[in-house]
């Protein structure tokens, strides 16, 4: 990586934060979040109801079964940022109510028990530091946090804060930031590079999900992942962190590549893609990356300095993303929809490609012939020529269909809730367009494909169908773009209707192999990625 900066700790640490009522439960999470990978806990004080200081931190760090970070924080203790009080994030938001003196007093004798790590607030750090330090017998190591809940700053007023804290004279120091948008989190990025003191950096939300999974990457101490069943919002799971992401592989040489996408969460191409960057030796790793702005996030991460290699490109970005490459593939061009993005290792340069068409296409191919529905076409002939293909929606992953449909002769309707996009795309393929509101009522011919483009019946809202019911029993097969849940409810009720039917999953499955090629320039295992797939989905 070279030109962001020197890496501080060597190898990030992975830590779960737990908030049990009782140190009964404190004391299972523990040895339940050793199993499940932590490193250390961060255990929070203030959730303890009844909590009786010296007698439960005795019990808890006499049988600690590995490394704790204590925190007890205040419900009136607030972030400053410029003199301006901020509410702390819910997650790192407080509960004691009682008297200040006591608080600090817990801390110390925290300290005193020794805990391996005391974190303290900024603002009452720095009038403390002087005693703590002078009471270093214990061994543990002062934490001094901040938090900035609101309007991130900019990065020189970052690197100001960062050295305020700095010149408490504190082992480690933690900021913790609240992105509005993804490219804030390339100040987070910068901090962990450059720092002089180990930090703990990162931003809460499904936007700020990559700061900690690209933590060790960039230097950071350590990196939050919730247990299994005390899921923590915008936090990864430790199984992910230590199963899907591998973080104690990761180094300053891992290549990044990611899913631009709005929404993100839904995705399973960490599950698929990280595994297989495994096995076929490929120093990279795969993350969501929940984009609000195309512009903004290439004009900052196109920066060669964060190793940003490569890209997949989901909804609703695959038309829009083709004005921020600097080359389309001809395919992708003819599609007019970019599905992966390749930054090209001799000039730099994004170069976008579209692996949709074919994915979709053969899925839908080799399911007619696989039930023997050729009608009499000679083996090189698509199963699909002369049929009527029946398109609902017309953006991206749609044009990918259209296109492919078009190619194999088949003839073309589509319906999309934005009539004049339907009417541009029907064009191309010299198809038909139709109102979204007809396809309801909509009769194919004997033998027609359906295929879903839209995102209706994905997760969360997988009761809905672009179709009506009753007009399943007309289609010969159903194809549905949509592979969370892997039968969707428009797969379940067509194959009631009696319809050949192909999940989205397959259609995943094919574009990701197509993808790996691209990421890695090697053959990807197609065996192995379909194994994942059949474990995973």
């Amino acid at each position: 990586m070279g030109s962001v900066g020197t890496v501080i700790c060597k190898t990030t640490l992975v830590c779960a934060p737990l908030m049990a009522e009782t140190v009964e439960q404190i004391m299972t999470d523990m040895y339940k979040a050793k199993v499940q990978g932590a490193d250390l806990v961060e255990i929070r004080l203030d959730y303890i109801k009844n909590f009786q200081p010296r007698q439960d931190l005795e019990t808890i760090l006499k049988k600690k079964p590995l490394p704790v970070l204590i925190v007890y924080r205040d419900a009136h203790i607030t972030a400053e940022w410029r003199g301006q009080a901020l509410l702390l994030p819910k997650w790192e938001g407080g509960q004691y109510e009682g008297d200040e003196h006591t608080r600090l007093e817990t801390l110390h004798t925290a300290k005193e028990l020794g805990a391996d790590y005391i974190d303290f607030e900024l603002k009452v750090a720095s009038n403390l530091m002087e005693e703590l330090k002078m009471n270093c017998h214990s061994g543990s190591k002062v934490i001094v946090s901040c938090y900035v809940n609101g309007v991130t700053p900019l990065e020189e007023d970052l690197n100001r804060l960062v050295m305020s804290m700095q010149s408490t004279g504190a082992d480690i120091i933690k900021l913790v930031i609240n992105a509005t948008n993804i490219t804030e989190i390339s100040r987070i990025f910068h901090l962990l590079s450059h720092c002089q003191v180990p930090l703990i950096a990162y931003s809460i939300g499904e936007r700020g999900l990559i700061s900690q999974i690209l933590c060790p990457k960039f230097g950071g101490f350590l990196v939050y992942g919730s247990m299994e069943g005390n899921s923590v919002p915008g936090l990864p799971t430790l199984e992910n962190l230590r199963q899907a992401y591998k973080v104690e592989d990761i180094d300053e040489d891992t290549k990044v590549f990611g899913l631009i996408s709005k929404p993100v969460g839904h995705s399973k191409g960490p599950l698929l893609h990280n595994p297989t960057f495994r096995r076929v030796k490929y120093n990279a790793i795969y993350v969501p990356m929940f984009v609000d702005d195309l512009k903004d996030f290439f004009s900052v991460y196109s920066s060669p300095e964060f190793e940003f290699a490569g890209f997949s490109v989901g909804f609703p970005y695959k038309e829009a993303v083709v004005e921020f490459c600097d080359e389309v593939h001809p395919l992708a061009k003819a599609i007019g929809a970019v599905n992966t993005i390749i930054r090209r290792s001799s000039d730099g340069k994004w170069v976008g490609y579209n692996t949709d068409r074919e994915a979709s296409i053969t899925a839908i191919e080799d399911a007619l012939k696989h039930r023997g529905c050729t009608n009499g076409e000679t083996s090189f002939d698509s199963p699909l020529a002369g049929k009527q293909f029946v398109l609902a929606g017309a953006g991206g992953a749609g044009r990918a269909l259209a296109v492919g449909a078009k190619s194999r002769g088949a003839r073309v309707v589509i319906f999309d809730i934005d009539f004049e996009r339907a009417k541009t795309l029907a064009h191309e393929v010299s198809g038909e367009a139709r109102p979204f509101e007809e396809v309801f009522n909509f009769h194919p011919e004997k033998g027609a494909i359906l295929a879903n483009a839209t995102p209706l019946g994905m997760h969360p809202n997988t009761d809905r169908i672009p179709v009506a019911e009753v007009t399943l029993q007309d289609y010969r097969l159903v194809f549905d773009s949509v592979y969370t849940p892997r039968k969707t409810r428009l797969l379940k009720d067509a194959e009631a209707a009696g319809a050949i039917i192909v999940s989205g999953v397959e259609m995943f499955l094919r574009q990701a192999i197509g993808q790996l090629n691209l990421f890695t320039g090697k053959e990807a295992p197609e065996e192995f990625m379909r194994d994942i797939i059949l474990a995973k989905f």
